[in-house]
């Protein structure tokens, strides 16, 4: 009896311990997801009412608005209390201390106001002698000014054989319209680079003395746009032209029966001065309905460069190797992977996220460094300092990543890069690649900054024509250019300027006219 009690008290223990192992292993899932559901509500309250990205720059907004309030307070005070003007007699702390203003800007027009001088001393009416003048100056602005311009073309009668002749109509940028191309290229700016809707405009207008309707408005950015169409096509040769392109997406309502639903904008920014290209910067923006991956097939497709870009899905295609003209090489974003590790060491004040963040951190000081550099330059650099910080920082993840649950959002973080890592280090042996996507980010900044101001696209021809003038508009600021004078020259000339020569047209040619014109 004692050999089989022992077996039946062994045989209860073995079972006893499976199921204690048992119970730990699910105390210890539960507990990995319930720290798991944790982080992701925090998550979704950080998405919802956090710092990111655009609420920072909300914040700042917010915060320098308090500040202009703060300043006029306190002029408004100083006002009330009769000390406007600083007292010679009294000491102001260091604190108070207003900076020096600059002088007035140089290129400014003068208008010159003499204060009358008396005829004769005020004490003793003897003849007065000019010393010298003191000149105080004051900013001012003249409003807004509209005129019309009448346009004469006299008629001539020959004496000899009576035939009538008369100089030709001049162009216009509307048929049979009489916007004048300022005009026009100031609606276009307002609406798209400053977000003001027409309706905002046309009562801004109407304030002004001067009735333009709505749709009147509309169909003069509809004119424009497509009067523009043909530089749209040059600057889109231009950026599929380029060995790298960055490309992002952002959403845009757009108004539909009784709704609105969720559209796209997409860009594609070429821009080679991080590795000292001489080609000059363009973006190029298109509109969907819809984030379905046929969309980039269709605007890359005939593209067979780099592409920077994040992770996106959709993209997938684009990287075959069976893809025809070529596969397109696939470039990922530091940036990106950064943000997901530093919400965690904010969020969960993990100390891997914040050593994953410093690591990254580390190489992207380096990369500060060598912006602007030769493609040459870069490489070699980057295989002699960054390449061994890469190496440390992969076996770091890889290390760490073996002790993590599956449950753990960092080990999602780290799994994001580890899956993609030849694309992520892709950049260590190619000079021309860039560390992060942020180019196409900032190029999306302006639309994301107003979709509060139009809030929705009024169709999807809407949203196409959006894109269009957004292409000129940030092609143009890239290139450091006033976008608003650029348009209205190019619309006052594009349909005399010969076809061979519409190039000359686009904002880095005509940088360049105006450049020679001012020296000259």
């Amino acid at each position: 009896m004692l050999p089989a009690e022992i077996a039946a008290l062994q045989t209860a223990l073995t079972a006893e311990r499976a199921a204690r192992q048992q119970a730990e292993a699910r105390a210890s899932g539960a507990e990995a997801m319930v720290a798991y559901l944790k982080l992701l509500i925090a998550k979704m309250k950080r998405e919802r009412f956090g710092q990111s990205a655009e609420r920072g720059r909300k914040l700042l907004d917010q915060l320098e608005l308090q500040l202009e309030e703060l300043e006029a307070s306190a002029t408004e005070d100083a006002v009330a209390g009769g000390s406007a003007e600083p007292d010679p007699t009294s000491v102001r702390s260091l604190a108070g201390k207003r900076p020096m203003r600059a002088p007035l800007p140089a290129h400014l027009p003068r208008e010159r106001v003499v204060v009358p001088a008396p005829p004769c001393c005020p004490c003793c009416g003897g003849k007065l002698v000019k010393l010298g003048e003191d000149v105080t100056e004051t900013l001012e602005v003249v409003p807004r000014q509209w005129k019309v311009i009448q346009t004469v073309r006299e008629k001539f009668s020959c004496r000899s054989c009576e035939k009538i002749s008369q100089p030709p109509a001049p162009f216009h940028v509307i048929p049979r319209g009489r916007a004048g191309a300022s005009l026009l290229a100031m609606i276009l700016y307002a609406k798209f680079g400053e977000h003001q809707p027409l309706n905002r405009q046309s009562e801004s207008y109407s304030r002004e003395g001067i009735e333009l309707d709505v749709s009147t408005l509309a169909d003069w950015v509809g004119a424009c746009t497509a009067s523009l169409a043909p530089l749209l096509e040059l600057i889109r040769h231009h950026v599929l032209a380029g060995k790298r392109v960055h490309g992002d997406d952002t959403t845009v309502p757009v108004l539909a029966k009784q709704k609105t639903v969720i559209g796209r904008v997409w860009a594609y920014v070429r821009d080679d001065r991080p590795f000292a290209g001489p080609d000059p910067p363009a973006a190029l923006f298109f509109y969907s309905r819809n984030r379905n991956g046929e969309h980039p097939n269709r605007h890359l497709a005939g593209y067979a460069g780099i592409l920077q870009a994040d992770a996106y899905a959709g993209f997938g295609d684009l990287y075959d190797a069976k893809r025809k003209p070529g596969p397109i090489t696939e470039a990922a974003c530091w940036s990106h992977s950064r943000r997901k590790f530093f919400e965690l060491a904010e969020l969960s004040k993990s100390p891997l996220a914040v050593e994953a963040v410093r690591c990254i951190d580390a190489i992207f000081a380096i990369e500060r460094e060598i912006n602007g550099a030769t493609a040459e330059q870069r490489l070699a650099l980057r295989q002699e300092r960054v390449k061994p910080l890469v190496g440390e920082f992969e076996g770091w993840m890889r290390a760490e990543r073996a002790r993590l649950s599956r449950h753990a959002d960092l080990a999602r973080a780290i799994d994001y890069m580890l899956k993609r890592w030849p694309a992520f280090t892709r950049f260590l042996d190619d000079g021309r690649i860039c560390l992060s996507n942020n180019a196409a980010e900032r190029a999306l900044r302006g639309i994301a900054l107003g979709r509060r101001a139009w809030l929705f696209a009024g169709s999807d021809r809407g949203g196409e024509r959006a894109a269009a003038i957004y292409t000129l508009i940030a092609t143009a600021k890239l290139n450091g250019v006033d976008p608003q004078a650029w348009l209205a020259d190019v619309l006052r000339r594009i349909a005399d300027h010969p076809a061979a020569h519409l190039h000359e047209l686009l904002p880095w040619h005509w940088k360049l006219r105006q450049t020679q014109a001012a020296a000259a």
